[in-house]
């Protein structure tokens, strides 16, 4: 089924608390996010952080080809949140909420138990135009703030909330499932994170889903199951 187009045209901030708008104030929850961000990666000292490190990052060797689905993350979001907010509102909001409640607690966990990882390569195994660029994304991307995964923990929210559209086709969330899964996997290989920040994004969607969805969605769902 064709999304019809939401019609912004007649918008002004003066409008903001108007029915057909109000929806829009949930963008705001990035303003406090990038707020918080720069404080955790600017007054938090990197000795003050706890290192982030389990056996299985040993394992896993440098590839620079992940930084394909690395890179690919923000397109993502972006496109994710531009197509819902101008094809279809409640979408929009429980997508944006669920971001917003990620945000929310993987900045407190920044600050309660600020924390690093110490994975990057010193010196890279091969020389290309992807290691360049992961060269360039290192020498601004700190290593501190990293568990729980955003990365992996945005990619999830938008996954969660693509399955639950009924108006998406079935094949582009069997797509969507594929490109989230190596998102996920992709910070792991550049080394931008550790397995740990990626569990642990787990975790926090897990709890994130049971909070929104659990009463109304999935114990519905479950029960018609036992039926």
């Amino acid at each position: 089924m064709k999304k019809e187009r939401i019609d912004y045209s007649g918008f002004s901030l003066r409008r903001i608390n108007e029915p057909q708008f109000s929806h829009l104030k949930l963008l705001a929850g990035w303003i406090v996010y990038f707020i918080l961000y720069y404080l955790t990666e600017n007054f938090i000292p990197i000795e003050k952080c706890h290192p982030i490190h389990c056996r299985l990052d040993d394992l896993i060797p440098f590839n620079e080809f992940f930084l394909i689905f690395y890179c690919g993350w923000f397109i993502l979001v972006f496109g994710s949140l531009i197509y819902t907010l101008m094809t279809d509102v409640e979408t929009f909001k429980k997508l944006q909420i669920y971001i917003m409640c990620t945000q929310a607690i993987a900045m407190l966990c920044y600050i309660v138990y600020p924390n690093r990882q110490d994975l990057r390569p010193e010196v890279f195994p091969r020389q290309n135009l992807l290691t360049a660029l992961m060269g360039f994304i290192y020498s601004f991307d700190t290593s501190t703030g990293v568990c729980p995964s955003l990365h992996a923990g945005y990619s999830i929210a938008i996954l969660s909330v693509a399955w639950k559209d009924p108006a998406l086709k079935r094949i582009w969330k069997i797509l969507l499932s594929i490109f989230v899964v190596m998102i996920c996997i992709s910070v792991c290989f550049v080394k931008q994170h550790s397995a740990v920040d990626v569990f642990a994004a787990l975790i926090m969607c897990l709890f994130i889903e049971i909070a929104l969805y659990g009463k109304d969605y999935w114990i519905p769902r479950l029960r018609g199951k036992k039926a």
